[in-house]
């Protein structure tokens, strides 16, 4: 296999190997010859399989490269290619995280577009999405106004919250709710948690 590839022609190559492996009876083929060489009359004895039916996995197993066959006598003896599910396996791992970010990766994006979507072009923001997603990114963007380890009055926090939106009371009951904010019982100080405490 080949380096620079599009996105279409890596499937191309890997859906035939996860064909191929995708069966039971080839599975268990392949845990054969990781043993030892073995003949088509061998390998159908071994798992109760007509000849026939054998000899058709192995040559699935042979077209996407993971076993090879030598002359013995009367007979041919199958090998399974161990340094090809070696080679495979890097591949798909390699190759995969290249041509198909995942969703992590492409997060600032989306919090980009959402926080896009959502504030004015004074920065202030526009409306509460509804969205739980969209809502969190809003909700962790506001967070940044609030220092780790200062205490903050509640008419403190109300100020901030509101130079981003009028309805300051629902975002705040929504940051306490999700652990953005941690505040005192009773009316007492609010505090941003630390990193550590609000992963918890």
């Amino acid at each position: 296999m080949t380096d620079n590839i599009t996105s279409d022609q890596l499937l191309a190559e890997l859906l035939p190997f996860f064909k191929a492996m995708a069966d039971a009876n080839r599975l268990k083929i392949i845990g054969l010859l990781a043993n030892q060489e073995m003949s088509v009359e061998q390998l159908a004895a071994s798992l109760n399989l007509s000849s026939s039916t054998v000899s058709h996995h192995l040559s699935v197993l042979a077209e996407v490269g993971l076993v090879s066959a030598r002359a013995e006598s009367y007979y041919n003896l199958y090998k399974l290619k161990a340094n090809a599910m070696e080679k495979m396996a890097q591949h798909v791992l390699q190759s995969t995280r290249q041509k198909f970010p995942t969703e992590g990766i492409e997060a600032p994006d989306f919090d980009k577009k959402v926080l896009r979507d959502f504030s004015s072009p004074d920065g202030k923001l526009k409306s509460i999405p509804s969205q739980y997603k969209k809502r969190m990114v809003i909700l962790q963007h506001l967070a940044k106004n609030f220092q780790p380890g200062t205490l903050y009055t509640e008419k403190q926090v109300n100020e901030i919250l509101k130079q981003s939106y009028p309805d300051y009371a629902t975002l705040r009951r929504y940051m306490v709710d999700e652990g953005l904010l941690a505040r005192e019982g009773g009316g007492g100080s609010y505090w941003r948690p630390a990193a550590e405490e609000t992963s918890e």
